[in-house]
């Protein structure tokens, strides 16, 4: 069945997967209720894949990327010796609190869903038909936090298929513009474009939560709403 839409969600932290507590995370997990049309399959761009050329994903099966830069490298190796320990093993010398539970159960998240090697080769097909020239293929890449986080709470149950292309932050607007009105054909055969990422993405400037937007973003989102709100866009 044909969609018509197409849609950019903002992913937000990583954490949002587990966070009941964050705003968005009501919206991502009432999504059925927004767009109850179920697709066919989903094609998912990330801003955290970016290459020289577009690429897709070409997998049977989506692994889960935990593509995480916003923790303390030792996080993440305490992350390896909670696990041990959760899993029976005597660690000796270390305590470990509620923090550390939930940077685990970050980390154990699966988002399993299958790939869409039928959808790849379309993306492929659409663009080197509109001019894009080389399109990569990965046989090895699944989905990171900017694909599986949204779409954990979209569509929990990973039944659907789906795909990731990558962009490439060398090309201009105007690059992904015609990216995506080559790929708009898609939609006719019943597969739901997802952008994911941000309008402003500047970690150092995020204050504590309810802090207000820096002027600055807030001038930014301004000037974005004017082209994507614009009639025939």
């Amino acid at each position: 069945m044909a969609l018509k839409e197409t849609f950019y969600v903002s992913h937000g932290s990583p954490t949002l997967s587990i966070d009941d507590s964050i705003p968005a995370w009501k919206f991502f997990k009432s999504w059925k209720e927004v767009f109850p049309q179920r697709p066919s399959a989903i094609l998912i761009i990330s801003g955290h894949w970016d290459t020289a050329v577009p690429t897709v994903n070409v997998v049977d099966r989506n692994e889960t990327i935990y593509d995480f830069y916003g923790f303390p490298k030792v996080m993440y190796k305490l992350v390896e010796i909670f696990i041990s320990w959760k899993q029976g093993l005597e660690i000796s010398g270390i305590q470990f609190d509620n923090d550390m539970d939930y940077l685990f159960n970050l980390f154990q998240l699966k988002y399993p869903a299958p790939g869409a090697p039928h959808v790849a080769k379309r993306v492929k097909e659409l663009l080197q038909a509109s001019g894009f020239g080389r399109v990569d293929q990965d046989t090895k890449r699944g989905l990171d936090h900017g694909a599986w986080v949204p779409l954990m709470l979209m569509y929990p149950e990973a039944d659907i298929p789906v795909c990731q292309l990558s962009v490439s932050s060398h090309k201009d607007g105007t690059y992904h513009y015609n990216m995506g009105k080559a790929l708009a054909p898609l939609k006719d055969e019943g597969v739901l474009i997802i952008g994911s990422g941000s309008a402003t993405h500047n970690l150092r400037a995020i204050g504590p939560r309810n802090s207000p937007p820096a002027p600055w973003a807030v001038a930014f989102d301004s000037w974005l709403k004017i082209p994507l709100l614009k009639e025939g866009l």
